[in-house]
């Protein structure tokens, strides 16, 4: 937008301000409006979407965890149908997001113990076969063995000045005529400390008092 308003302006920029807390502050979603018409402080809800049934992170039986988003009238449906409670599925009460929302409790406690029965393959299977909105919440473990990551060369590997391997984040954004790349791991323990000493004041003699007392290494 700011180099629209340069091109069609005469070419007078103007300064782009945005602040950290701005940023999260936007993806608050309700929780203002919530605040200001009723005055209601939502608190910390963990893994759910407040209001929005079922919608939360889940536990599988190997211990991994699956986000799902089941909340869409007809996606619930489905969900129900594939996990085998099509009791919940054709119940009245739960067929808007309204009457669910009054049974958060009871829904996620079903979906919760579907979950922990089987593996996370197979529950992305199932979900992925009735089309109900699903994903894997990765841990490190998994983000290193993705071929996404290492194909946009997220996982870098280098070596320390003992010889030992460190596997390191790759440098993004990423340039196409001037990629960016790790050509320092940093300093080893104490390597600037003399420097450092010199540059406040600290004579030769002072530093080796330091020295003898233990203050530095």
């Amino acid at each position: 937008m700011a180099l629209h308003h340069r091109n069609v302006n005469g070419g007078a920029g103007q300064v782009v301000d945005v602040a950290l807390y701005e940023a999260v502050f936007s993806l608050m979603e309700s929780m203002l409006p919530e605040f200001g018409m009723t005055g209601y402080v939502r608190e910390r809800t963990g893994s759910s979407l407040p209001g929005i049934v079922p919608s939360n992170i889940y536990t599988t039986k190997d211990a991994k965890f699956v986000v799902i988003g089941g909340n869409g009238d007809s996606i619930f449906k489905r969900f129900m149908h594939a996990i085998g409670r099509s009791d919940m599925a054709n119940d009245p009460a739960l067929s808007n997001n309204a009457g669910r929302f009054a049974h958060t409790e009871k829904i996620d406690q079903v979906i919760g113990d579907w979950c922990a029965s089987y593996e996370l393959a197979h529950v992305l299977r199932v979900l992925d076969a009735a089309g109900v909105p699903s994903g894997s919440i990765y841990n490190i473990q998994d983000i290193v063995r993705d071929v996404h990551y290492k194909a946009r060369d997220m996982i870098q590997m280098h070596k320390l000045n003992d010889g030992q391997e460190i596997s390191l984040p790759g440098i993004v954004p990423k340039f196409t005529a001037t990629p960016g790349e790790t050509n320092w791991l940093g300093p080893t323990l104490g390597e600037h400390t003399e420097e450092i000493l010199h540059a406040i004041g600290y004579s030769d003699e002072q530093q080796m008092q330091l020295r003898n007392t233990g203050v530095i290494g």
